[in-house]
């Protein structure tokens, strides 16, 4: 697929150079040996002069050597101005990128967005939208949230989907590349589905765009890497579908929950009414079919703290985050999906009823900044 997207996409070319080989990926781009050895010298089916074969041997094998020299201290340099623009796009992000985050706040996937902006110390504007006429976002062909508008000097990007949002966000800071490139690295895909339904999906949302050296210092080794990735997938995939049946599971819990998203959201009057009691209503219907398509327990709360415990039991005992002494991308992820459940039933019980309770306090603080 990643060679397919190299191919159909303008950006390909410069992800493909950017990554190089690496695990996982099937783009190519030549390595540093490759570009040494192409000037190593003559093609054999080429005829060559007349002259000592050992001499003319010889003389190539240097030249090959130099050049290889020359392109190992081109890369070296490459890394030093990376890692110098990404230390000057750190100090100068809040005067040289404006946000602007198109949300509703009761989002998981929103949440997760927050989560981020709010650990880095992103500013950023937020706009409340509203869930029935999304009027806020009839600018968008994509009509979902988190939208990110990102203001780079004159040019105005904009990011969909979280977690395409996060990585693209984390890769600036790191590598200091601008937006403008780094966007064409997660390029929309149309796909189906298992319910039939045309979604947008987006290549290499879990990816970092870093070269070997960014990834190593950011990273310390691969291992952390594929970690970070697995669980940050898992919580889209798996830990946030067990939100809505979860606080949804009765209909008092239900009530609870709308009576939280009218007063947090962007509602009339009007629709608040309608939307408190009429959603109320529907979503606790619609959380029977959504535990029978993700196969949950007939206790939902069960599946929520298995998930929880399997979390804490990745992070380990010996690390206070999956990331180490500081928060990782999966751990704001697997925060911000949590955080949208504050106040509701379901959250006091997975407080008491599970071992997250640490680490999740540990995660407040890491991202409200407190000491």
């Amino acid at each position: 697929m990643a060679l397919a997207a190299r191919v159909l996409w303008p950006g390909g070319r410069a992800l493909a150079r950017r990554l190089g080989s690496r695990p996982g990926t099937e783009l190519w781009a030549p390595s540093r040996a490759g570009l040494a050895g192409t000037a190593r010298g003559p093609d054999p089916a080429v005829p060559a002069g007349r002259g000592n074969p050992r001499l003319l041997g010889a003389a190539a094998l240097a030249l090959g050597g130099a050049l290889g020299l020359y392109h190992t201290a081109r890369w070296h340099l490459r890394g030093q101005d990376l890692r110098a623009e990404g230390s000057a796009a750190q100090l100068s992000l809040s005067s040289h990128l404006q946000l602007t985050l198109y949300q509703y706040k009761t989002c998981p996937f929103c949440s997760k967005v927050r989560a981020f902006l709010d650990f880095h110390a992103l500013p950023y504007q937020v706009v409340e939208v509203n869930p029935v006429r999304r009027a806020e976002i009839k600018f968008s062909s994509y009509r979902k949230v988190p939208i990110l508008l990102a203001q780079e000097g004159d040019c105005l990007r904009q990011l969909n989907d979280s977690s395409v949002i996060i990585s693209a966000l984390k890769t600036f800071l790191v590598s200091g590349q601008s937006l403008e490139e780094i966007i064409t690295y997660y390029p929309p895909m149309k796909a189906t589905n298992d319910q039939g339904k045309d979604v947008t999906e987006f290549c290499n949302k879990y990816w970092l765009m870093l070269d070997e050296k960014e990834a190593q210092r950011l990273y310390g080794g691969k291992e952390a890497r594929t970690e970070e990735m697995k669980w940050r997938q898992w919580a889209d995939d798996w830990l946030v579908h067990l939100i809505s049946p979860n606080v949804y599971r009765t209909p008092t819990e239900a009530l609870a929950s709308f009576d939280y998203i009218v007063h947090e959201g962007k509602f009339g009057a009007v629709e608040g009414a309608v939307a408190k009691y009429v959603g109320a209503a529907a979503m606790y219907l619609i959380s029977k079919r959504l535990k029978s398509r993700h196969h949950l327990q007939d206790d939902v709360r069960e599946d929520l703290y298995a998930a929880a415990n399997k979390w804490v039991a990745a992070v380990g005992k010996d690390r206070p985050f999956m990331g180490g002494q500081t928060p990782n991308l999966a751990d704001l992820a697997v925060y911000g999906v949590l955080r949208v459940m504050e106040g509701l039933e379901a959250f006091g019980d997975l407080m008491r009823h599970t071992h997250i309770q640490p680490w999740y306090l540990r995660m407040e603080k890491a991202v409200s900044g407190a000491p």
